[in-house]
């Protein structure tokens, strides 16, 4: 540990971390497209064909051993964790011996399509595990594989959380329920309550992008970024740079999001 000092602070600039939704065919995926920095895709949904022409790096995910690997790999060892423990410094050392050729220093962008997938993923591997069924009668027990769900998907997202001088981009499903009323509100496509609820809480920044009315009456796509908007969609801005509505296009919010005052981009 050691003090930070305000003038240090400020001169260093951490990695924004993001969460988006929206619906099916908003056009998630192709905000690869709208990124100015070096991006690494994590593929959870072989989903990349939208932007074949994109011209950045990708791995594709099939598995939730898989998804632990790579966050330790790229979140590093987490000292507070004992040896037998995912993303402890003995596994980590262990993926670094695995992908010994795998260099992540030179992305400046982590892009998960999608948390919505990584965490039907994570709900199939936990169901399987041995405290995910009682002891008695070896029925699976629904309520542990739920726990186990919560507490796994909280120590990957604390992975992403934790990356110092990168930007996360998580993107995700938005869906629309109508209750008895009629009325309708817009949740967060995440298997499990306890990550949909605590999600928000981790990350600085959760944009709904939708398809709205522009100037000339035309639909275009848009970010809403605010907790208190016009439309009801799940936002929050920690930054206070956004405004309620933003241009669909990553590069130019990371760039608003990072400037500071008098105009100059914070550095990392």
């Amino acid at each position: 540990m050691k003090i930070i000092s305000a003038e240090e602070r400020l001169r260093q600039q951490t990695g924004v971390k993001m969460a988006i939704f929206g619906s099916y065919g908003v056009g998630k995926t192709s905000l690869l497209k709208t990124l100015d920095e070096p991006t690494i895709c994590l593929d959870f949904e072989a989903g990349l064909l939208a932007v074949q022409e994109w011209s950045g790096d990708s791995i594709s995910v099939r598995t939730w051993e898989d998804a632990r690997d790579i966050a330790c790999l790229i979140g590093g060892a987490n000292p507070a964790l004992k040896a037998s423990s995912a993303y402890s410094a003995k596994h980590f050392e262990a993926m670094k011996a695995k992908y010994k050729d795998w260099d992540f220093s030179k992305y400046r962008c982590i892009f998960i399509d999608s948390i919505t997938i990584a965490s039907k993923l994570c709900l199939l591997w936990c169901k399987s595990q041995p405290e995910s069924f009682s002891e008695k009668s070896g029925k699976p027990d629904t309520r542990s594989a739920y726990g186990l769900l919560a507490s796994e998907m909280s120590s990957w997202l604390n992975q992403f959380q934790h990356i110092p001088d990168k930007d996360v981009i998580i993107v995700g499903l938005l869906e629309s329920k109508t209750d008895d009323f009629n009325r309708t509100t817009w949740v967060l496509q995440i298997e499990g309550s306890k990550t949909t609820n605590e999600l928000p809480g981790i990350v600085d920044e959760v944009i709904s992008m939708v398809s709205m009315k522009n100037e000339s009456g035309k639909l275009a796509r848009k970010f809403v970024c605010h907790t208190l908007n016009t439309t009801g969609y799940p936002a929050k801005d920690r930054s206070g740079k956004l405004d309620e509505i933003e241009e669909a296009h990553l590069g130019k919010l990371l760039a608003k999001i990072k400037t500071k005052k008098g105009g100059q981009l914070c550095e990392k």
